[in-house]
Order: C-alpha cells, then structure tokens, then sequence
C-alpha cells in the first residue's frame, strides 16, 4: 500500500508534532532586540499624542503648531517658481549655493556684525533640524556633556542622545523670566561637559536673554573653553525693542560658536526646508561630512527661494511681526485676566501660561481642554520636566480665533477653579 503524498504545508497544520518541534521559542519584543538602546530610551515626542487626538476632532482651535499661519511671500514662491522653469533641479554644492551662502554671509554680517567666510564656513542644510542634527553629531564623543535650559524645544535632549552625548538641563523658571541663570551653569558643569546648546528666543517659552546674562554665559564659556551651539530660529521675532545679539559675535566666542538658523520661521517658510549652519572652518570641515553621507545637499530650488528671501523678505518680515506683536499683547493680556500668570515673552510666537491654580498637571490640563472645549495646546511637560505647570500656546493663528481660544479657555479654568 502506498502512502500519501502530503504537501509540506498540509503536514504543518495536521501534524502537532511537527508544530511543536518548529514554534519559535518565546523572545522579548522585537523592538527591544533591534533598535539601538538610545533609540529605545527616547520617547516619543509629547507634542505628538496631543495632535493625534486633534486629527479626530473638528471644530478645533489650535495653538499647538509652532509654524506661521501666513504664507510665504509671493515674490520668494515665484523665484522657486522659476528656478524649477529654469532646469534647477540637479544638485547643488554640498556647501548650498554659491550665492545663497554669499547672501547669507552679507545678512549676518549686516544684522549682528558677525563675518563667515562663504566658501568654508556656512553649510545650507535641509531644514534647522538637519543644523541640530549634523552639529551635534560631527562635534560630540560617546558621554560628551551638553548644558542645555529647559524647559527646551523637543528636539534638544533626543539629537543629543543620538549623538551619543548626555544631556544635562539647568532649569529656568516664570520668576526669572526663563532667562538661563549663569550660576547654574557654572554648577553643571564638570570635566566631561563639552558645550552648551542655547535657544533664545526661545521655543517654548518666548523668552530672550537680557544682555548681561549673554555676556556671563559667554565669558562662562571662555572660562571652560566651551564649545557653544546657538540655535538662532527665531532672531527675527522679537518685540518691544529687543536686541537680539548673535552669541558668536561675543569676545571670544566667534571661535567656538556653532550658529544654526533657518529660513522657516522668519519668512513662513517652513515648508521649503532651509537652514543653516555656520562655524568656523575646521568644525564646520567635520559637519560637512555628516551632512555629506546623509543629505548630500538642500534642495537647490528652496535654496534659489531662500536667496530671494533675502533679497526682498524684509518688508514681509516687518510685517508678520507687527501682526504678531499685537496678538502676543492679546493672548498674554487675555491669559493673566482668566487667572493664568503669563509673563511677557519678548521673542518667537509662544506664550508659556502657567496653569498650577486649576489643580492640574500639565497633560491634564492640554488633554482635558482639548476634549471639552476643543482647543490644542501643548503640555510643557513635552519640553522637559521643568515644564510642567505650563502650557505651551502658539499666537500664530488669527486674533478671532486667538479670541475665541481664550473665551473657551476661559470657561475651562473658571470649571476648574469652581470644583476645587
């Protein structure tokens, strides 16, 4: 009698033997097999989790978004336009465009006084976040100290863990106005710290620093001989005559500053993805071999765009920020008036209310407002633990919605406050 001929895959669902003799044994999750420990480590980002729930909602006034709700100009669109008509669609210089760079070196010089050679110390980048990125990673060894403010943009602690390096926050707070305090700079620091990253204006609280506490930080810096990275986004958003004053144009910081930029914020930009780095040459030698290996270069129509920016962005510029100066007054008038102590920022597009009166922790009090009165903002927990008691607002949408937004918020606290 012969047997049955039986298909492999027949044997395997009819014969448990050969089931159990083949189940893979039982392993730990596969993310914790594959990715990289400090990938692991690193969350997610906390603005994320707010917006997700966003997306499943109408109806909702959002003051999450860290972006200009107006367009870019439309003199800069068309020269993007045209550099696409014109067959600009090859690669650019690994450096960016000639001419960018020289227009780039000129506006710098211009605004704070500050000369980079255009040839070999300003690198075009995709975006601020490539700036972060390939800054860090070109300048810091495994367990390289970086003294960073906190609360801090979410991006600070995670391009520093990549890297390889340790952050190290020195927390500010609303009674100084989240100005970083010198003294507790100088008490960070230890043999292994390597630089200090510093954002002012800063994203998420607004604040700038006065300029006796730049000098301090500098000369801290000499002192240490510190490597400083500057992320200068939103040097053009300042108000009520503040001087916004480049950290590598400070005695003796030229040489150990790293500059980072971008065109995003000041010009509405955001989409276009164009930033900058600027160093000296033999650190900015280093960064241009990431940037190399990993983007090659920015794209060469948003850089012909950029180019335009800054021939002719300055009427625009002046006029976003009149607009968001009088929304600034409104929102932060609006949230010390429904009991939310907000100290004046004097820079970027964020008030940073502080919300401890309603009993609430941070999370709480986004994701709760977000259900009940559908309006976004962001915990100040996703921009480190000194964030928490705040909230972060975003004042560059509409003064109607900026209206409506604190009339909602207003009924939400005055529940809050009621209950307790």
């Amino acid at each position: 009698m012969t047997t049955p001929t039986t298909q492999p895959g027949n044997r395997l669902k009819t014969d448990p033997s050969i089931l159990n003799s083949e189940a893979e044994p039982e392993r730990p999750p596969l993310s914790t097999r594959v990715l990289a420990r400090r990938v692991d480590e690193v969350p997610r980002s906390g603005i994320r989790r707010f917006f997700d729930i966003l997306a499943t909602m109408t109806d909702v006034i959002s003051l999450g978004v860290g972006e200009p709700d107006f367009d870019t100009p439309p003199q800069v669109v068309e020269a993007g336009r045209h550099s696409l008509a014109q067959g600009r669609t090859h690669y650019a210089s690994n450096y960016g465009t000639i001419e960018l760079r020289r227009a780039l070196a000129h506006h710098l010089e211009r605004l704070y006084g500050v000369r980079y050679d255009p040839t070999e110390e300003i690198l075009i980048t995709v975006g601020g976040s490539e700036a972060l990125d390939v800054a860090v990673r070109a300048t810091l060894d495994p367990g390289d100290e970086v003294i960073m403010h906190e609360p801090s943009y979410v991006s600070y602690r995670p391009a520093v863990i990549f890297a390889g390096g340790v952050p190290v926050g020195v927390k500010t707070t609303i009674d100084e106005d989240f100005a970083l305090d010198p003294a507790k700079v100088e008490a960070a620091i230890t043999p292994r710290t390597k630089a200090l990253l510093l954002n002012y204006p800063c994203n998420p609280t607004g604040a700038v620093l006065p300029p006796e506490v730049q000098d301090e930080i500098a000369r801290i810096a000499v002192r240490h001989d510190l490597l400083v990275y500057t992320d200068e986004i939103y040097d053009r958003l300042v108000y009520n005559g503040y001087q916004m004053r480049a950290m590598a144009a400070l005695p003796g910081m030229r040489r150990r500053t790293v500059t980072m930029g971008s065109f995003s914020k000041a010009y509405a930009m955001t989409g276009w993805r164009v930033g900058y780095v600027c160093a000296p040459s033999e650190i900015l030698e280093g960064i241009l071999k990431v940037h190399q290996y990993v983007i090659m270069s920015a794209a060469t129509a948003a850089q012909d765009a950029a180019l335009e920016a800054l021939k002719s962005g300055e009427p625009d510029i002046a006029r976003m920020v009149g607009q968001y100066d009088r929304r600034r007054r409104l929102l932060v008038d609006g949230f010390n008036e429904i009991g939310l102590r907000c100290f004046e920022p004097r820079g970027a597009f964020y008030a940073f209310p502080q919300i401890t009166s309603t009993g609430l922790t941070s999370d709480q009090f986004a994701e709760q407002l977000l259900r009940e009165e559908s309006v976004a903002v962001v915990p100040g927990t996703a921009f480190g633990e000194a964030g928490e008691g705040h909230v972060r607002c975003c004042y560059a949408t509409s003064e109607a919605e900026l209206k409506e937004a604190l009339v909602r918020i207003g009924r939400f606290v005055a529940r809050r406050k009621g209950a307790a």
